[in-house]
Formats: C-alpha cells, sequence, structure tokens
C-alpha cells in the first residue's frame, strides 16, 4: 500500500522503506537507507517504541505520526517514544480525523510530540487547568467552561483542518433498503432472546444478562452467527436470501 501511494503521488526522488517482520529485520531495512535520495521509514506505533533507540540513530529530520490518535493516551510505551523521538526531530506533523475520539483530554499527549509549549510537558498540569474531575472517586474528566476558549485558541494555533465539503468531491447518498427473511430457526432464535432473554443452540446455552449484551447477540444472530456461554466460537445459524 505504501508503495503504492509514493509511486502515486510523491513528486520527487526518494528511498521507501516499509519496516516489515521480525523486529531484527525491520533493524537491518532501517540500517541499509542511505544514499543521497530522500530517505523514508515506515513503521508502525508498536515496532516504533521497540525501535526508538535504532530510530534515534537514524536522526529523522521530519517524523509524521499518521492516525496520530493512537498516541492519546500519554503514558503509553508508543506515546512516550513518540515524545521523545519527536523532541530530537526538526519536523513533526500529526495527522488525523478523529484528534478527540472520546475527550478533549485526548489533545495533551498528541501536542506534546507535535510541540510541547502549546499545552506543557506535565499531563497532570494540563488536566488541573482545563478540565474538572468529577463522578465517583473523581475520574470523569469534565472541560472547565471558564476555559473553552483558551483550549480551542491553542489548539488551533498549529492546527489545520480540512472539512469534507472542503475536500471530496461526492455524489448525493442513495439510500436502498433491502428486507431479509429469517430462516425459522433463526427466527425463533431471535424471539426466545427477545423474549426470555435465553436460548438453546445446539445444546448449548445462549444467555444475555442485560440489554446491552441482548442487542449484541441479536446483532450477531442477524449478521449469521452465534456463539454460545461456553463456547463462544461462532457458529453459523442462518442463511437468509434477499426478498
Amino acid at each position: 500500500m505504501w508503495d503504492e501511494e509514493f509511486k502515486r503521488y510523491a513528486d520527487f526522488d526518494y528511498s521507501l522503506a516499509v519496516l516489515e517482520g521480525a523486529l531484527a529485520k525491520k533493524i537491518d531495512t532501517l540500517r541499509r537507507l542511505d544514499g543521497d535520495l530522500l530517505n523514508v521509514a515506515v513503521v508502525g506505533y508498536e515496532s516504533m517504541w521497540r525501535m526508538e533507540e535504532e530510530i534515534s540513530k537514524w536522526q529523522p529530520d521530519f517524523i509524521i505520526l499518521d492516525e496520530s490518535h493512537r498516541i492519546k493516551t500519554h503514558n503509553t510505551k508508543a506515546s512516550k517514544a513518540a515524545h521523545r523521538l519527536g523532541g530530537k526531530a526538526k519536523y513533526r506533523l500529526a495527522l488525523t480525523g478523529t484528534p478527540l475520539t472520546n475527550k478533549a483530554l485526548d489533545l495533551f499527549s498528541q501536542f506534546k510530540f507535535l510541540n510541547p509549549s502549546i499545552f506543557g510537558a506535565s499531563f497532570y498540569g494540563f488536566r488541573n487547568r482545563y478540565f474538572n474531575m468529577v463522578g465517583y472517586g473523581n475520574y470523569t474528566p469534565v472541560l472547565k467552561h471558564s476555559m473553552e476558549s483558551e483550549l480551542t485558541r491553542k489548539t488551533h494555533s498549529i492546527s489545520f483542518r480540512a472539512k469534507k465539503s472542503e475536500c471530496l468531491d461526492l455524489p448525493p447518498t442513495i439510500d436502498i433498503t433491502r428486507f431479509v427473511q429469517l430462516e425459522k430457526s433463526a427466527a425463533k432464535l431471535y424471539r426466545d432472546l427477545v423474549k426470555d432473554s435465553f436460548a438453546e443452540l445446539n445444546g448449548q446455552n445462549i444467555t444475555t444478562t442485560n440489554v446491552l449484551i441482548r442487542l449484541l447477540r441479536l446483532s450477531q444472530l442477524t449478521g449469521g452467527f452465534l456463539g454460545g456461554d461456553d463456547n463462544p466460537k461462532p457458529q453459523a445459524v442462518s442463511k437468509p436470501c434477499l426478498k
């Protein structure tokens, strides 16, 4: 994939290495990158922290984090490695369509990689400045209303956002509704789970202890496969045909 993307979009001479395989092989591939061309190494997040020392010796000028929300948690090994490596590179770029996957607290680690001066280097300093900790045990961060404008301003100070409407030229969506009829055996399983939160499948019990589990099992069933309580390995329960 990376080879194809570079061939398609890179309008410059380059030497590309996608680091794959065993760790020793990845390190060897990285060490062999040399020459007068622009050297590009592609490495996954899990390999990045394991190869931190080798990457640091390689001395990259520019580090790009694709899907940077992968380092949203500040104290994971991948995040810590990204922070340290980013601090040694001249240029840093973070790309993601979901910088906030759950809460505004997700910003800290990504910005620590990009520029620690924006929100500081201390996670707890950031959290205490912008959030109130509420709920049972004070574990739930809630953004302080008085700090919303500052957080937004600092976030936008080094950010660029592109909306779908600005970069995608897509035709209008077309919705097609198709009705699917479950077979009698699958329909009985479905009714039993809805009515009694219990069903039997080839001698195995299927129980749904709460509404969320029931919805999950019903979704699995309509997808054609379902597992039992003692043996969660999916079994084929339906092969519906479109009407």
